[in-house]
Order: C-alpha cells, then sequence, then structure tokens
C-alpha cells in the first residue's frame, strides 16, 4: 500500500509504516533541518517532495492508500499557549488535511497529536476535530497510547486518529499485542563525549540550589545510581529510575548518570528512544547533524514502535 508523509519531520511515522510493509511515494515538510535529517535517514531520489502542506493543490496530488501526519502540537500542547483552531498558523494544518482527505479520499488515514489536544477548550477542540473528520465519510477510532508500551524506554503520550473509509465496513480496534517491557540500558550509551561539561556541571550544581530544589537532592546520593534519569525542568527536578520522561522540541534538560559522572542525552540516544534504531548505519547518516538539530527534532517526531504497531494491526483487521 501507497502512503504520503505530511508534515513529516524526520520520518518517524514513514519508518513505522514502512516497517509494517507500506510504500512512501511522496513527503511534505516546511523545516529545512528536518528535511536534510530526512533525507539523510531515506532514501528519497524517487518521490515527490511536496514542500508547504499549506501551498499543496490536493488536485495534483498522484493516488494513495493511506495518509499519515502530525499536525503542529504547539496550538494544543499542554505546555503551549492554548489557541487550537483559532491560531491561524499552527492550528489551520488539520482543515488542509481535510481537503486532502476530502479531494483525494484515501481508504486510510493516521493522525497524531499531543495530549493537551483532549482537554484544550474543554475538550470541544477535539470533538470539533472528529466530527470533520468523520464528515470526511470515515469510521474514526481515537485513542490516548504511551510510547513506554511500545517497547520503547520514553514516556510519552499521545492521541491517535484512526481513519477508514466507511466503504471498507471496517471500524479500526486498538487491539495490540503484548509488547516487551523497554529496559533503559537498552537506549543509553555512555561516551566520554557526552559528559557533562564544567561550566554545565556547575550551572546544575547552582539548580540543585534553587528554592524548588534545595535541601531535596544529595548529589553523592544522585551520583551513586547508575541509569537514574534527571529532568531538569524549569522549576523542579524531576528524577526517573526506567523511563526517559517525553522529549521536548523546545527544551533538552535530560541527564542521566553513570560511573559517578552525568551525562548529557546524545542524539543517537534520542533516536533510539523514537525507535529510530531500526535504520541501519543510523550513527554514520547523522554524524555531520548538529545534536541540537536531532534533539528538538527528536522531540517533535512520532514514535517509530507505535505507528508500527497501528500499520501492522490496521493490515490485519482489513485482510480480516
Amino acid at each position: 500500500m501507497k502512503f504520503i508523509d505530511f508534515c513529516s519531520g524526520i520520518g518517524g511515522g514513514r519508518l513505522g509504516l514502512e516497517k509494517a510493509g507500506f510504500t512512501c511515494i511522496a513527503f511534505s515538510e516546511i523545516d529545512k533541518a528536518a528535511i536534510k535529517t530526512y533525507k539523510r535517514l531515506f532514501d528519497t531520489k524517487n518521490e515527490l517532495e511536496l514542500g508547504d502542506l499549506t501551498k499543496i493543490n490536493p488536485e495534483n496530488l498522484p493516488d494513495f492508500d493511506l495518509l499519515i501526519s502530525g499536525f503542529p502540537c504547539q496550538s494544543f500542547s499542554i505546555v503551549g499557549k492554548r489557541e487550537g483552531l483559532d491560531n491561524k498558523e499552527k492550528g489551520q494544518v488539520i482543515f488542509y488535511l481535510a481537503d486532502i482527505l476530502k479531494i483525494k479520499q484515501p481508504n486510510f488515514f493516521i493522525l497524531e497529536n499531543v495530549k493537551g489536544l483532549l482537554n484544550h477548550d474543554k475538550g470541544q477542540t477535539f470533538q470539533k476535530i472528529l466530527e470533520l473528520l468523520k464528515s470526511l465519510d470515515y469510521e474514526v477510532s481515537t485513542k490516548l497510547l504511551n510510547s513506554l508500551d511500545f517497547s520503547l524506554a520514553q514516556s510519552r503520550e499521545r492521541v491517535y486518529f484512526i481513519g477508514i473509509k466507511k466503504s471498507l465496513n471496517k471500524i479500526f480496534k486498538f487491539d495490540f499485542k503484548e509488547k516487551k517491557k523497554p529496559n533503559i540500558k537498552d537506549f543509553l550509551n555512555p561516551n566520554d563525549e557526552n559528559i557533562l561539561n564544567r561550566n554545565k556541571y556547575e550551572t546544575f550544581l547552582r539548580y540543585l540550589q534553587n528554592k524548588y530544589n534545595k535541601n531535596r537532592f544529595c548529589l553523592e546520593e544522585l551520583l551513586e545510581n547508575d541509569f537514574l534519569i534527571l529532568d531538569t525542568r524549569q522549576s523542579d527536578l524531576r528524577c526517573y529510575q526506567d523511563k526517559i520522561p517525553t522529549l521536548r522540541r523546545d527544551r533538552q534538560g535530560i541527564l542521566y548518570v553513570y560511573n559517578k559522572n552525568f551525562y548529557i542525552l546524545s542524539k543517537i540516544e534520542a533516536l533510539k528512544l523514537q525507535g529510530f534504531g531500526k535504520i541501519n548505519n543510523l550513527e554514520d547518516k547523522i554524524k555531520n547533524i548538529k545534536q541540537s538539530d536531532i534533539l528538538r527534532q527528536c522531540g517533535n517526531a512520532m514514535s517509530v514502535n507505535v505507528i508500527e504497531s497501528i500499520a501492522k494491526s490496521l493490515k490485519e483487521q482489513i485482510d480480516e
């Protein structure tokens, strides 16, 4: 089955679909740094590069079986301003996607958004989007899923919309085989290059003495605990033993402990936490891409394992 990867980012959705046997024929993205990473990770030479979603004429698109897209998180995120469907630059993306669905009528779609969408405007935004998608002649199923439940050591809750053309007489069920529980050690590779440098170490020590953290933590005790995860939030420090908190696009403040040192999260570790470890020669493909770019892009990406599981389940349910 053929799909088009809209708002593709660095291709988390694409990789998940490819692992389930789908074929990408085109992609759409406006972030130049994300496009650079995408082209390093995937062979796109025989595919259409569609550019800005808002400038696409759906009539000119080739036929395809499945549409996949995130739609910008910033409008609906818990940490962002509560703008949503009234934000002309961000929230409107869903309407461009709806136009494509209306005109091209692919059999399936997979859409992803942040957990904050569920409560935005007391749930009205979510309901409006759901009604819009259903009005396009699709049966639509939705569920909040956590990447942690799909063998990734990252707690990342996202809302998924799965649409199936009504003419196929199927309704998608979120029914997945039980996954292996992730082990944080499989995702972290302590490397001397990523030990917290002196300046950042001193900044961290001052952070431990701020009004939120003072007298809450003992530095020596923190350093005794290999693979302890530290989330240096703007206010208080939070610690995790067996998982990474949600990777974020705008602020990367995750550290971990190993052999009495603090490490910053590396770009290869961030990619693995989103499921990109399935790509062959991953380290070589990203070696010339800035760490800050990869960390930001991972904070914006879909989790590969979740999309792969959805796609495999979708195929099985259609074949029943």
